[in-house]
């Protein structure tokens, strides 16, 4: 069979794959494309790593699909090498499960080819494929928030603190700040509980609040260089009712204020309905026409991450959950691994000089 003939019967394969596959695409819908497509790639990738078909096969090919099937769309010269592409990314997995061990694969086949195609340009760890096909299938997001956040890095970000930004916050730049604003657990090790006299079932969030309070700049410096403390105990009042946030801050990378809530048990989830209900009377009496929505976060000692990213997502505002260490709890290795504050102050300062120069 001379080489023009192999391009028509490949052609007619392919042709006959895809109108067998419409009737099926109108119930399976996104699966049954990418199934398709995986096809395809298959026996483009076949025919043409092994030499079977000559260097310009694909082009003729989509010249004369493009011609038979009218209308039908995805049959570029490009798309087919994507095709290919896509094929030859996924076939080792297609019989066992990766390495990674989490891949779900109804995950997989909701999300549409593009989305793929982007993952696969952009992302060459299986890990991190995974990572974003998982957010992608969650999250609805579009090709271009997708593009954003593998931009942003969010994968090397995805053992920040537990959090519902990517839902809560509409706009992708704000989200992917706000994740890299905070970390999953912060050590607070000018807190010495021991010095207190008191046993760890005695104590109460307002013996860490007051240490807080009383090595505020210290903690600013474990938590993060651009925070601002606004106050403790910070009154607020809806319809009558007031309420008092333990900590408030106001970020100026994020441009919002920050409610802190302290937890020395393990996390709860009336937790999140009651720094929800912070955070609306925050934006609704406080946050200022510039400013962005206003973020919470619960500060706990335990947490069960699982149960913390299931609880999470149906709530509206931003929230997010970080757990904490005191010097109780820490090695004396890890202790003394640690840069004394001082010196993280003057590298901060030092820092600030360089920028001014």
């Amino acid at each position: 069979m001379d080489e023009v003939s192999d391009y028509s019967h490949a052609v007619d394969i392919i042709k006959a794959a895809v109108e067998q596959s419409r009737y099926r695409a109108l119930h399976a819908g996104n699966a049954e494309m990418l199934s398709l497509y995986y096809g395809i790639g298959k026996y483009v990738s076949e025919n043409t790593r092994n030499g079977a078909w000559g260097t310009d096969a694909i082009k003729q090919i989509s010249v004369r699909l493009q011609k038979e099937l009218p209308g039908m769309r995805g049959f570029s010269e490009s798309n087919i090498k994507n095709m290919r592409q896509f094929y030859e990314e996924w076939a080792p997995y297609v019989n066992r499960q990766p390495v990674a061990g989490d891949l779900d694969w109804k995950e997989f086949l909701s999300i549409g080819f593009s989305h793929h195609m982007e993952i696969i340009a952009k992302v060459k760890d299986v890990d991190a494929r995974i990572f974003y096909i998982h957010e992608c299938a969650n999250r609805a997001w579009d090709k271009y928030t997708l593009r954003d956040y593998i931009k942003s890095g969010l994968h090397q970000g995805a053992d920040s603190l537990p959090n519902n930004f990517n839902t809560a916050l509409t706009d992708t730049k704000f989200a992917i700040k706000a994740t890299q604003a905070f970390k999953d657990n912060y050590l607070l090790d000018f807190i010495n509980i021991e010095n207190l006299g008191e046993s760890d079932e005695d104590i109460d969030e307002r013996v860490i609040e007051n240490q807080i309070v009383n090595n505020i700049k210290d903690f600013i410096l474990r938590f993060g260089t651009d925070f601002i403390f606004i106050g403790n105990q910070h009154r607020i009042e809806i319809a009558g009712e007031e309420m008092f946030i333990d900590l408030l801050f106001f970020n100026r990378e994020i441009n919002s204020l920050v409610a802190v809530e302290l937890k020395t048990g393990k996390f709860k989830a009336t937790y999140l309905g009651q720094l929800n209900t912070y955070l609306s009377i925050l934006d609704d009496t406080v946050r200022k026409p510039h400013e962005n929505p206003s973020v919470g976060i619960i500060l706990c000692k335990d947490m069960n991450r699982s149960f913390v990213d299931y609880v999470i997502r149906d709530y509206d505002k931003p929230l997010g959950v970080a757990t904490y260490k005191t010097s109780k709890e820490m090695s004396d290795d890890l202790l003394k691994a640690l840069p004394p504050v001082t010196e993280l102050k003057k590298l901060l300062d030092d820092t600030k000089d360089d920028d001014l120069q």
